[in-house]
């Protein structure tokens, strides 16, 4: 069975970044905090493997960073190194995980709705 990205919530703070992994009932779960990035694995209970391996936007304290698990989810406790500076995004590279469409296409016809569908079950008195 091929890995999962684990839905990640990360909320910015002037002296930490939070981090949130959203995993229900995980087990088998480890933790990497370094400096520079953030490694991350479990299994849910069904035994999908979840995955993520994030680099920062900017360098952390991995030693005043911590991590908590709850039925939900996994939330991880950042310290930045540059405490009151903001990040405007988690990760160091600038991406976009949906390509940018390059041509607009027509809204799709709309035919087979039927306006009358919805007036036939009104009843009237």
């Amino acid at each position: 069975m091929a890995r999962q990205h684990a839905r990640t919530l990360w909320y910015d703070r002037p002296k930490y970044v939070f981090m949130e992994f959203c995993v229900e009932d995980s087990t088998d779960v480890h933790v990497l905090i370094e400096d520079h990035r953030i490694v991350f694995s479990c299994k849910n209970a069904d035994g999908v493997e979840f995955y993520n391996e994030i680099e920062f936007y900017a360098k952390v304290n991995c030693k005043d960073s911590q991590d908590k698990r709850s039925g939900r989810s996994i939330t991880c406790f950042v310290r930045k190194w540059k405490e009151k500076v903001a990040w405007p995004r988690l990760t160091k590279e600038d991406i976009k995980l949906l390509e940018k469409v390059s041509t607009k296409r027509p809204p799709p016809a709309m035919d087979d709705l039927d306006d009358d569908s919805d007036s036939a079950d009104a009843t009237s008195t």
